[in-house]
């Protein structure tokens, strides 16, 4: 099945709105996992406009503490998965915070939200990873990268010995939302790069906008690992409460990848 991970930025955004301890980033992270989650997802940007710095070193001791807990009772470990930008001050925290896997992705000054993969038609993108992504594997931490759909760059990925891809999905959510046919037209170019991404022995991530409706197609894609959801999940959750809006997603994750 693929792994569900819960991006908690939005649980941070609304406790920094109003400053204080509320809502509590920990206490619905445990939420998140019991409700059968397989892992927490953190953006921490420079600005700590939602995620901050102290946000992810609790968040690595709970997990800790978490982990160590549902092991003993013969449960599979819950993964930390950090993105963010390759920078100096990333790649600092990442180190210190030691997470199950690092999303490298490409930040533009001023954004709301990651909204493209990274461009390998830039010779400075490959040699600005290459140090970072050597420096992570060798502390034993996953390397992804966030990426679109061309497929033709993907050695590139190799080459650099990332281990997996992080597919954007933001085109495919918009084009799903416009109608399903057209959400299942540019979903053929997902399940291409898919395809030729588990060729290279990448295996295969995604995220952006991804929700219960859009994923009864996009749950099918073919070697899909792991999704990281956040913003439509917590939008969802609003409505129907986290650990109801979690399962539902878990549930449409379980149909497998046949399309």
């Amino acid at each position: 099945m693929t792994q569900l991970s819960v991006n908690v930025n939005k649980i941070a955004t609304l406790r920094n709105s109003r400053g204080g301890s509320l809502p509590n980033v920990l206490k619905l992270s445990e939420l998140i996992l019991d409700s059968g989650a397989h892992g927490i997802t953190v953006h921490p940007r420079s600005d700590e406009r939602h995620i901050t710095k102290q946000d992810v070193f609790e968040l690595k001791d709970f997990l800790r503490t978490y982990n160590e807990k549902i092991t003993k009772l013969g449960f599979s470990k819950k993964e930390y998965n950090i993105e963010g930008e390759p920078s100096e001050r990333f790649v600092d925290l990442v180190l210190k915070a030691k997470p199950d896997q690092a999303t490298l992705v490409p930040v533009k000054p001023g954004e709301i939200t990651s909204d493209h993969g990274f461009d390998f038609r830039d010779p400075n993108t490959f040699t600005t990873l290459k140090p970072i992504v050597e420096v992570f594997r060798k502390q034993g931490i996953r390397v992804s990268l966030f990426m679109e759909t061309d497929f033709s760059v993907y050695e590139q990925v190799v080459a650099l010995g990332a281990e997996r891809i992080e597919l954007y999905t933001g085109p495919f959510a918009e084009a799903y939302d416009s109608s399903i046919e057209e959400g299942k037209k540019i979903f053929i170019n997902y399940q291409k790069a898919a395809i030729e991404a588990n060729k290279l022995g990448l295996a295969v991530n995604a995220g952006h906008d991804l929700d219960t409706n859009n994923l009864q197609i996009f749950a099918k894609l073919p070697h899909l690992e792991e999704v990281s959801i956040g913003h439509r999940l917590m939008a969802q959750s609003l409505v129907d409460g986290l650990e109801k809006t979690v399962k539902e997603y878990l549930k449409v994750l379980s149909q497998g990848n046949e399309f």
